[in-house]
């Protein structure tokens, strides 16, 4: 099996954080999106991962790529990098990898986090991973027959014909005949938005007979902007919290100070007079001091001192010294 994951956007709604890691890499209770996202999919597949093939943009630089096969080693798989020249849409970002793109594959857009406890399908052509979403109109949603396939593929209905919307993770038993179909809609200039997209290749395929079948999950995680993301973080604490994981490093030095689960606190980070909790991410060496915390996402060898912050993101090397409660500050910013 292997996981195809594309990821070149920098991901604009995200800044300031995405200007200098690309949003895949920002940790999520204390690992990066990107990593849960494979170690998720590889749970539910139950199968071996022999290769994760990454499509990023040639500007993200070599640390990138090479964080990217750690994430990959570390489920036993290869990791293969591969580059988005252009941004030309789903199908286009797909074909970057197409050495890659045999056997049994999946997709997964590397901007969303799940929860899921379904097993594969593997006699499907193809399983579709759908959320029941309470407002279809501004997704693409699947329409689904009395057998339980997908018949049809609707984006953004203005009139009701589903609440399944498409999370972006997707398993094709076979990668030959999917490079296939999306080599036809590059070869033959078939564009959407003066995009190439991967619904159309799904509608060839479905039209040839192939059969389509939903893969349902449980929960569903957005980390599109700030608020989302902080929000994302809280829920997954919560779901770790509940999997009997430990979050707090055994090297955490504190001083007067409380911590309030679930919190994901990384390692040498320093605790001087303040509450942190519930819901905050802190990571490697950071160092807080006469401060409350809650609700918040921290990166690693971050300052904060003298501060009260509810749904907060601050990036790595950042500095805050202020009253200021729902704050965004990226990379290596000082507010003092």
């Amino acid at each position: 099996m292997k996981i195809i994951v594309p990821m070149a956007g920098r991901g604009s709604r995200l800044r300031p954080h995405t200007l200098t890691v690309p949003k895949p890499l920002i940790p999520i209770a204390g690992k990066p999106i990107v990593h849960r996202l494979v170690e998720d999919i590889a749970g539910v597949l139950n199968q071996k991962i022999d290769e994760i093939a990454f499509i990023v943009s040639r500007d993200f630089g070599m640390q990138v790529e090479t964080d990217l096969v750690a994430i990959a080693e570390k489920l036993g798989a290869k990791g293969t990098i591969y580059y988005q020249e252009k941004p030309l849409g789903t199908a286009h970002a797909i074909m970057s990898a197409k050495e890659s793109m045999t056997g049994p594959i999946v997709v997964a857009y590397a901007d969303t986090l799940f929860r899921a406890d379904f097993t594969l399908d593997t006699t499907a052509d193809s399983v579709i991973w759908v959320k029941q979403v309470e407002d279809p109109s501004a997704f693409g949603v699947v329409k689904l027959n009395d057998k339980n396939e997908i018949v049809d593929f609707v984006e953004k209905p203005k009139d009701f014909v589903s609440d399944l919307a498409i999370i972006g993770i997707y398993y094709f038993k076979s990668g030959e005949t999917l490079r296939d179909e999306l080599q036809y809609l590059l070869d033959n200039n078939i564009v959407k938005g003066g995009e190439y997209q991967l619904t159309d290749g799904l509608e060839n395929m479905k039209e040839k007979g192939m059969k389509f079948v939903p893969g349902k999950v449980d929960e569903w995680m957005d980390c599109g902007n700030k608020n989302v993301t902080v929000e994302t973080n809280s829920r997954m604490l919560g779901f770790l919290q509940g999997d009997g994981v430990n979050l707090v490093s055994d090297k955490v030095q504190m001083e007067n100070s409380t911590i309030i689960p679930p919190c994901f606190i990384g390692e040498n980070v320093v605790l001087k007079n303040s509450t942190i909790g519930p819901n905050v991410s802190l990571g490697d060496n950071s160092k807080v001091e006469s401060s409350i915390i809650k609700n918040s996402l921290v990166q690693t060898h971050a300052v904060i001192k003298n501060a009260i912050l509810d749904n907060g993101m601050i990036g790595n090397h950042a500095a805050f010294n202020g009253k200021f409660t729902s704050i965004s500050i990226g990379d290596y910013s000082v507010i003092e």
